[in-house]
């Protein structure tokens, strides 16, 4: 599966762990595969989530992840070492994610299917509730502009700073606090119903 290759599995032989991301970035400038491979194992799921969410088909995203872990390679001799690796990696990833939905047509959650549930949360009117709200929240979520969306993704789901997401998607931090208010509300009238 290629998720397994946004997160190999690390071997005993790699680089300490606890190394901080700019050391191990500096050192996978100048070549080192093993860095890179702690760096892409610390990185890739939270990335992998970013693109799900943006790209709304998980073959897209794992591609999306995959093309942006290239490209960091191919690119980490230009990496500012005065940013943060992860802010850099999310600003890459988004480039892609975007570039993508370009170019591909976007694929609604109603032509997924749902992974089957195997707790007490399966019960079918449960599972149809949770289909539903889950829908009804993607719609929304396709209904904000890309920017608002971007944002929202960030900051909601991410956790990243107002700071990183200005960063990311090239604006002010006062911008992204505009789109987030909008976004907010846009989504808490769809999701009105849901409360």
């Amino acid at each position: 599966m290629i998720e397994h290759a946004v997160t190999p599995p690390l071997s005993p032989a790699l680089p300490a762990l606890d190394l901080p991301d700019d050391l191990l970035a500096v050192r996978a400038a100048e070549g080192d595969k093993d860095s890179f491979t702690v760096l892409v194992h610390r990185h890739g799921r939270p990335l992998l989530a970013l693109a799900r969410c943006m790209l709304d088909n998980p073959q897209d995203a794992e591609d999306a992840i995959q093309d942006a872990f290239i490209s960091a390679w191919r690119r980490l001799p230009e990496f500012r070492h005065g940013a943060e690796f992860h802010t850099w990696m999310y600003r890459i990833t988004v480039n892609r994610c975007l570039t993508m939905r370009r170019r591909r047509p976007a694929l609604s959650l109603d032509d997924v299917a749902e992974p089957a549930a195997t707790d007490a949360w399966s019960q079918p009117s449960r599972v149809t509730e949770q289909t539903a709200a889950w829908t009804a929240l993607s719609h929304a979520l396709g209904d904000l502009d890309a920017g608002q969306r971007l944002c929202w993704i960030l900051r909601e789901i991410h956790g990243l700073s107002y700071e990183e997401i200005a960063h990311i998607a090239r604006t002010s931090e006062q911008t992204v606090r505009g789109r987030l208010f909008r976004a907010r509300r846009s989504l808490q009238e769809a999701m009105g119903p849901w409360r």
